[in-house]
């Protein structure tokens, strides 16, 4: 059995840059860096990843509308490499996470893009899967 899943968590490092494939479906790409701490020799120390994230469809439109630099994101996905050969023929690679499914972070006092001081703030998406079937939370039992 094999297996391709990525998790993260963190903030996002620019707006998310939309644009749609000639088949008018929504793709957005977007930046997440995430943090790691920890203590060597009682010296607090921390290191930055950065992701490339790929989403495509409702989820693109989604981060359209909700997802700014700054805020917090978690994507759950699967990892890819793609390559391509450069303007000057050299071979490049680039590694992205496709994003099969998103959790908007706590709302934080700034406001997004879509929102400004005339319009009431839209209501928050907290978790949006769109997979072979929609779960609404207000249906679990519990």
């Amino acid at each position: 059995m094999n297996l391709n899943k990525a998790f993260i968590i963190g903030n996002m490092t620019r707006d998310p840059e939309i644009r749609n494939l000639p088949s008018g479906q929504a793709v957005a790409n977007f930046g997440i860096a995430t943090n790691r701490f920890w203590n060597k020799d009682g010296q607090k120390q921390q290191q930055a990843e950065f992701h490339n994230v790929v989403l495509f469809g409702k989820l693109a439109e989604i981060a359209k509308q909700y997802l700014f630099k700054g805020s917090m994101v978690m994507i759950e996905g699967r990892i890819q490499t793609r390559s391509w050969a450069g303007q000057d023929g050299q071979k490049r690679w680039r590694t992205e996470i496709i994003g099969e499914r998103l959790q908007l972070g706590p709302k934080s006092g700034q406001k997004t893009p879509v929102e400004s001081a005339d319009t009431p703030p839209k209501e928050e998406v907290e978790s949006v899967n769109y997979g072979e079937e929609d779960i609404n939370p207000e249906d679990i039992p519990f």
